[in-house]
């Protein structure tokens, strides 16, 4: 979760967009430039967000897109409280969208869709809803879907986990996808990242049995939490626990010379390798499903390191 700017990838000048530190005000928000009296109550924030805001103003040709695309590639989604949240009641029947019955993949944070338009036409047999909230991001992938007639993916402007409880019935899901979140790498906004135990009885909710949660980060920080949630979470495994650890983790490599500082153009803090060292591991291959986006390449062209993580959905009885 994004060529930029895009709310879902991560950004390597500055905590990734994968949701910008500095986000836009709400389109809810009132006119800051209104007078008191005029100005609407504001709504309370409601937890869990998927992102954080910026300008979501069109240019001409991508509202052209956006226009023509709305109700196709575009799903029309009625809001609720929020012009990014989902009315209470509303519903997709899935097979009908799509005029056929097909595995869906969930990509969270598709951003310009780089990602998830590659995705869609290595796997024509699979159907795809890519869910991004910035506007001229989800513009920009409607406009790639029809210049490359990508009929298997549709495009949801709305906060993630509203998705995910509403739209889909248990198990519905057969992957579910979240590649370079917004890490907000400042400790005193860790609090802010998406990937929690809440988040994550979300996602089990919509995944079958043997069901795959896909994730990748370029920040060692955010890839140790979401490797201990989701460690700790009853309804999933990893299939490659205790893989890549030692001198061949990454992860012992980035503490070792402190890549992440080197990457933003700090003063490293080193530390000895029998403190870097990373005994636990568990990270998994490289997924061959993702495409490079141009996103990632900044990112390793600062030296920064690719984490993936994957995770099966345990059966009921295994809980």
């Amino acid at each position: 979760m994004t060529s930029q700017p895009e709310p879902s990838q991560p950004d390597t000048s500055a905590p990734e967009t994968s949701q910008s530190d500095a986000a836009a005000p709400d389109a809810s928000a009132p006119d800051a430039s209104a007078p008191a009296s005029a100005a609407a109550p504001r709504l309370p924030m409601r937890r869990p967000l998927s992102f954080v805001r910026r300008s979501n103003r069109l240019k001409p040709s991508y509202q052209r897109t956006w226009d023509a695309a709305l109700g196709d590639e575009l799903l029309d989604i009625p809001h609720g409280e929020r012009d990014t949240s989902v009315a209470e009641g509303f519903r997709i029947d899935w097979a009908a969208e799509f005029g056929r019955s097909a595995p869906i993949i969930v990509e969270i944070g598709s951003g310009s869709g780089e990602a998830v338009a590659h995705a869609a036409a290595a796997n024509p047999e699979t159907d795809f809803l890519a869910i991004e909230v910035y506007k001229p991001g989800a513009a920009q992938l409607v406009s790639r879907l029809r210049r490359e007639g990508l009929r298997n993916v549709r495009v949801a402007v709305a906060n993630a986990p509203e998705v995910l409880d509403q739209l889909f019935s248990p198990g519905e899901v057969a992957e579910v996808w979240i590649f370079f979140p917004d890490p907000w790498h400042k400790k005193k906004h860790n609090k802010r990242r998406l990937i929690d135990a809440g988040f994550l009885e979300k996602i089990a909710r919509v995944l079958p049995e043997g069901g795959v949660f896909r994730l990748a980060t370029d920040w060692s920080g955010y890839a140790v939490q979401m490797r201990e949630v989701l460690s700790a979470s009853p309804q999933f495994s990893n299939p490659h626990a205790g893989e890549r650890a030692g001198e061949d983790s990454s992860l012992t490599q980035v503490r070792l010379y402190d890549l992440d500082a080197q990457s933003m153009g700090k003063e490293p803090q080193p530390l000895s390798l029998e403190e870097a060292r990373d005994d636990d591991g568990g990270w998994a291959p490289r997924f061959s499903g993702r495409a490079q986006t141009d996103f990632e390449t900044k990112a390793l062209n600062v030296g920064r390191k690719i984490f993936d993580l994957t995770f099966i959905r345990r059966s009921a009885e295994n809980l």
